[in-house]
Parts: C-alpha cells; structure tokens; sequence
C-alpha cells in the first residue's frame, strides 16, 4: 500500500497545483476595465483540473448559494459539476478558471425573486397575485429558479495577456416547493413535475443570457448554460444537471438542448432497479464483511455518481467507535483488502473512515489499480 502525507480531497475540479517545479510561474497582465498584473501558475494537477489565476478572485456573488439550496450536497455540486460539464467546451489545457465576475449578489437576488411589475421586474420566477393563496401558489406559480452561479474561463493572448474566453452559468431549479399557509406555520411540500421543471428552466436560461449578452463584456463570448435539478431538503446525495445548451459567440439565442442522464444513489438499497443491482449487491458483501469486525452494529455508507447508467465512482462513509491508533491501523489493512476482494477492478473508490474526533483514514483506490492509496491521520 502507497502512502501519503496528509491532505485535504476537495470535491472541486479548480484545485491548481501549489507545489513547486522546474517550470516558472508566469506573470501576464489580465484586461479589463482597469490593467491588473496576474499569475498563471506553472502547475497543473492532471486534464481534469483547471488552473487558476493568482491572485484568486472570488465570485461578485459570493454568499448567496448558501441561503438558496437545501443542502450542503446541493451547494457543492452545482458548482464543481457546472466545471465539470465546462471541460467539454472549454479546454483544461488553453483556459483558465476564475469564479463569475459579472453577476453580483445583489443581482442574483433580484433574479431568483418573483417578477413584480413594481418591486423587482427583473424577477425569473413568476408572479403571484397578492391574492392567491400559499396552496393555489404552490401549484400554479411555486419559484421554479433557487439560485445562479456565474463561473468564467480565461485564455491567453498572442501579446502575453488573458481575456475572458468564456461563460458558463448553472440554473440551480427546485424539484419541490417548500410554503407555509400561515405565518410561523408549518411548512408543506409541493412536488415540481420535472417536464414543467424542465421548461420553466429553458425558458428562465433564453431570458439569463439576453441579460448576459447586454452586459460589458459579455457580447461576443460563448455562454454555457447548465439546468440543475436539486434534491429535496433531507436528501443526503446531491442533485444533478438535466441538461445543457450553448449560445455561441455573439448569439443571443440558445442553440440546441442536450439531456443529460446522471444520477446520485446511495447503497445499500433493499429493493435496487436493475442497473443498481450489482453494485448493490456488492457493497452488501462488503458492509457483511465490515460488520464481521465489530462487535456492534457500524452503518456503513455508500453514494455513487452513474452517468449514461454506467457508474463512474463510488464514495464510502464507514463510520468506527475506534480509539487507539493501532486499531484504527488494523481496520483499516483489513478494509483495504476487501475493498478489492468485493468491488469491481475497473472501478473508482474513496472510502472516508470516521469517528467522533473527525477523520481518521483515507483509502483512495483508482479504476484499474491493483494498489491502493492509504492514510492513516494523526
């Protein structure tokens, strides 16, 4: 087993390499209204990473994700899967990630608000009558649109500068609309139907990027737009996005839509659909072989990411009751060697091992590996 110093996994795929190497950073000056020296870092992690500018600029709406999705889950993935799509329309290798400049807090507020002809018309969500009802509003006009995030990718000029390349914006959308039918009420719960979910979606992004394009700046650059459906408030895995659009340089129209076919699923489950049933069955082996270790009952953990119904990493939370150093060490020797006695070669896991002081192992085991990655925190 290899082993590694210690380390934080961050679920991000902005993460720039910090380590030194022979290569030298590079200093360009970044255009915009007013001239300001950068730094591109010289490193970079791997294809899946992009790099960063220094120094590191945070989004004009930095804050406002959290109070508009449910879930830390959901705060996290509307965010590094809207990277994640980016790759496919803005090269790793030629662009740059800086967090969205262009869309500040305040405007993000207006947006997500309803559209009132008086107090706020640059509201997505629509309107609803001071005379309708919570219930009446919940199923005629629930606010569809929760939250927008902005992020930018930069490119390098002939002359040793770098300029906006492009934008890509993901519509965080409600599945469910939360209402109370009186103040200090409780609250109530309103399914969205994911068709209407959907069309709402498009139509909000058609109207977000004709906003876009009257912005300076942002009038002849790619826009990338990404529908994220978010779960409910007691979920415990992330939503995902639905779909995605492109309006090309200078377009102030979204092209075609294409639908994306990802899920989040957590194991073990008792009654898995067919493509689950495999892995499901897998991991039940595995939780059987953890439980075989302990005395009392461990509830062991597993939330998968499927795409395209193939599923592409499996992340495993086992929690232990673990004291001392050297048992913790002994778990965690005896999970690794199971880990690929009951789960597929060609597939990718992290397994986080957990007590009540935090962390306390990492086993990280790529697809196709035959050793894994191991540490033990101290």
């Amino acid at each position: 087993m290899k082993k590694i110093m210690p380390m934080v996994l961050a679920s991000a795929l902005l993460l720039a390499a910090c380590t030194p190497d022979k290569e030298v950073d590079e200093e360009v000056v970044q255009e915009q209204k007013r001239v300001e020296t950068t730094i591109i870092p010289s490193n970079q992690l791997s294809a899946n990473y992009y790099r960063t500018l220094v120094p590191y600029k945070e989004s004009a709406a930095r804050g406002a994700v959290v109070s508009n999705l449910y879930t830390k889950y959901d705060v996290s993935e509307v965010e590094t899967s809207l990277m994640r799509l980016s790759q496919s329309i803005f090269d790793t290798e030629k662009y740059y990630f800086q967090e969205g400049q262009y869309i500040d807090r305040d405007t993000v507020y207006n947006w997500i608000g309803r559209y009132d002809e008086e107090k706020n018309e640059f509201g997505l969500n629509p309107a609803a009558p001071a005379d309708m009802d919570p219930t009446q509003r919940a199923k005629e006009a629930p606010n569809y649109l929760a939250h927008i995030v902005e992020q930018n990718y930069l490119t390098k000029t002939e002359d040793g500068k770098v300029t906006l390349g492009g934008v890509s914006i993901g519509l965080a959308l409600n599945s469910i609309y939360y209402y109370q039918r009186e103040q200090y009420g409780d609250y109530f719960e309103e399914p969205i139907n994911e068709e209407k979910l959907l069309a709402e979606g498009k139509r909000i992004a058609e109207e977000v990027v004709k906003r876009l394009r009257a912005t300076d700046g942002l009038g002849d650059v790619p826009i990338m737009v990404g529908l994220f459906k978010q779960e409910s408030r007691n979920s415990i895995v992330p939503g995902t996005y639905m779909a995605t659009a492109i309006a090309e340089k200078g377009a102030a129209t979204i092209g075609d839509w294409t639908a994306l076919n990802e899920q989040y699923v957590t194991f073990p489950m008792s009654s898995p659909e067919d493509i689950y049933r495999e892995l499901n069955t897998s991991f039940q082996n595995f939780k059987q072989d953890i439980d075989s270790y302990f005395a009392n009952y461990t509830s062991v953990i597993g939330r998968a990411f499927y795409k395209d119904n193939v599923v592409q990493q499996l992340n495993i939370e086992v929690p232990i009751q673990f004291y001392s150093k050297s048992e913790i060490i002994g778990f965690t020797q005896y999970l690794t060697g199971i880990l690929y006695n009951e789960f597929p070669a060609d597939l990718s896991i992290e397994v986080d091992i957990n007590s009540i002081n935090g962390t306390e192992a990492l086993v990280l085991k790529e697809a196709g590996s035959t050793e894994p990655t191991v540490h033990i925190y101290h």
